[in-house]
């Protein structure tokens, strides 16, 4: 119609060109009657249709176009392994260049034919649908497809309107399809699919010739349909087995949590006041998911603290994880923490979970936060508002659903006030604090715990003890236990192994050796800005805590200068009342400060 308006005008070139683009359709549609009667009708139109060159596609014969369109979608098609990609590349290529107006991809399971994928085509581009259901009646020729799967033949039924074998089936007699194409696809004698093509405007559309090149089309996407599948079966099986492996790394983890969990007294022994205080805000706290950040002096059971808090909360069915940040190399912490993926660094030959992830839905105990480099703490800042995080290398972000217990040793409102911890994860922490009393303030639970240490230890060892010498109880009682309940469950171990008889006994120079290296570390003298010598304890704390600016734990504290550890110095900086806050502005305290009543004559 429209080549017959501009030649009617005087416009010959726009109507050859109509004339062009209909007997190309007409060729790919396969009515070579058409093709024939425009040939007749414009006898000019092959005086001028160029001759083809040797890298001409548009004016070369259909065949011709067909098969160096195959051999360039062959090699797209073997060299993709993604299945879904393979699969919409497929059908496309098949509609585009069969001139079918519509084709499916039929996959053989348990008896049935499913449709894998239906491919239409439409004025402009071609449209794939995956399909996971078997097919029914209405959907395709059973008959047909059924004899293709059994025999491994191909059907071509050039007017499938006609009198044809398959003219009783259900969907020939009710669809009225003019071409009907359908082909194997077979790899090394095994069905892996059948390619259905159908078109409704003309007869005899896939002509032997196209049938040719659509076999090799086939051939090829056998293969690759196997690759992929097998690919695909590859990575599922990949993913499983990382799966498991970080299911195995859950438990054995647990597995070692409960380890330690044997190694440590297994419920909090004591009725103390002290004691009975920190009990009830456990109490108070534990049901809820706050955050709880327990502080105290190393050995005082604060992880006890914690599993307290975690079996008395909803989430007591899920994991506890420990992490001691002071144990972590400061390089290694992140990845401890939040995981980190597969050659995030060297060394990281696979994808590990972090903490974090494997405290999800349960708690995270982190011990000696104080520790964190500052790097870590913007991260561990984040997950605490946010809730998500990333892993070291990863650049999804992942939620979790943890309850976080915090604890430290430190004075962490003096690492603040130096830059040492950022004052926003602090408050972040301290949201409902937990002070564990030191041993030497629960002086009545000494008794019970010295007899819980002894059978304990004396169940795994073999032995069997009568009674506790009434010398060697006061003897505990009476000493001030600067390494707390760690280092008196480490001197009960010692005498259960050593006491000879069936009364428990213990040496009593065993805890004089126990603390002469703080009483030592109290005599070493610290030069005076005036170029004196010390001549008091007092005096010696006080010219280290001026020097430090009031610090006293970190490499630049006063216990470092004095060579004892910060408890010890805590501890008798509250024995001598001094008030370690006045030191933070002084470089050197005053020759004529006031000296309290506590500080003992030269």
């Amino acid at each position: 119609m429209a080549a017959r308006f501009y030649a009617a005008r005087g416009f010959a070139d726009f109507a050859m060109t109509y004339v062009r683009e209909a007997r190309y359709a007409y060729l790919r549609w396969g009515a070579d009657g058409k093709v024939k009667q425009l040939e007749q009708s414009y006898p000019e139109f092959k005086k001028q249709e160029p001759a083809p060159g040797p890298t001409s596609t548009i004016a070369a014969p259909v065949e011709r176009l067909d098969l160096a369109t195959v051999i360039k979608v062959s090699q797209a098609i073997s060299g993709e392994m993604v299945l879904d990609t393979l699969v919409d590349r497929l059908m496309r290529l098949a509609i585009e260049h069969a001139g079918a107006e519509r084709g499916l991809l039929l996959i053989p399971r348990d008896g049935d034919i499913q449709i894998d994928a239906e491919a239409s085509s439409s004025s402009r581009d071609v449209i794939v649908h995956r399909h996971d259901a078997a097919t029914s009646r209405t959907a395709v020729p059973e008959s047909i497809v059924r004899y293709v799967m059994r025999t491994h033949e191909h059907v071509i039924l050039g007017d499938a309107s006609a009198p044809n074998p398959y003219s009783a089936d259900p969907y020939v007699m009710e669809h009225r399809r003019r071409s009907i194409l359908c082909l194997p696809l077979v790899k090394q004698g095994k069905l892996t699919a059948a390619l259905y093509l159908e078109n409704g405007l003309a007869p005899h559309v896939f002509t032997p010739d196209r049938v040719t090149v659509l076999k090799v089309l086939a051939s090829q996407a056998a293969v690759a349909l196997e690759n992929a599948r097998l690919y695909r079966d590859l990575e599922h099986r990949e993913a499983e087995i990382r799966s498991l492996k970080d299911q195995l790394y859950r438990e054995n983890l647990a597995l070692r949590d409960e380890v330690d969990r044997a190694s440590m007294f297994e419920e909090i022994v004591g009725s103390s006041r002290a004691l009975k205080a920190v009990l009830a805000r456990i109490a108070k706290v534990g049901p809820t998911d706050s955050t709880v950040f327990i502080t105290g002096e190393t050995g005082t059971g604060k992880e006890l603290i914690a599993r307290a808090l975690h079996k008395r909360s909803a989430r007591s069915g899920g994991a506890f994880v420990s992490v001691n940040c002071a144990a972590l190399a400061p390089a290694l912490i992140s990845s401890e923490l939040f995981g980190h993926e597969k050659g995030a660094f060297t060394g990281a030959v696979q994808r590990r979970l972090g903490r974090f992830e494997l405290a999800d839905g349960g708690t995270l105990f982190l011990d000696e936060v104080g520790e964190l480099p500052p790097d870590t703490q913007v991260a561990l800042l984040r997950v605490l508002q946010e809730r998500e995080f990333e892993r070291v290398g990863g650049t999804q972000p992942i939620r979790v659903d943890v309850r976080l217990i915090a604890a430290t040793n430190r004075d962490l409102t003096a690492a603040v006030a130096t830059g040492g911890f950022r004052q926003d994860l602090f408050y972040r922490l301290n949201v409902f604090p937990i002070e564990v009393p030191p041993l030497r303030e629960r002086k009545d639970d000494i008794a019970m715990l010295v007899e819980y240490f002894v059978q304990r230890y004396a169940s795994r060892l073999g032995r069997h003890f009568h009674s506790i010498g009434k010398k060697t109880l006061d003897l505990l009682v009476g000493y001030d236990w600067p390494g707390n309940i760690r280092e008196l469950q480490n001197v009960i171990e010692r005498s259960v192994i050593l006491s000879p008889g069936e009364v428990f006994a213990v040496d009593e120079l065993w805890l004089l050796t126990e603390s002469r290296p703080a009483a030592a570390a109290t005599v070493v003298p610290a030069p005076t800005p005036e170029g004196r010598e010390p001549r008091s304890e007092r005096e010696m704390i006080e010219v280290a805590l001026a020097e430090s600016r009031g610090r006293v734990s970190g490499p630049s504290g006063a216990a470092a200068k004095l060579g004892i550890p910060p408890s010890t110095l805590d501890h008798r900086i509250k024995a001598l009342n001094i008030n370690k806050k006045r030191f933070r502005f002084r470089r050197t305290p005053s020759s004529d400060s006031p000296k309290s009543p506590s500080e003992s004559p030269d």
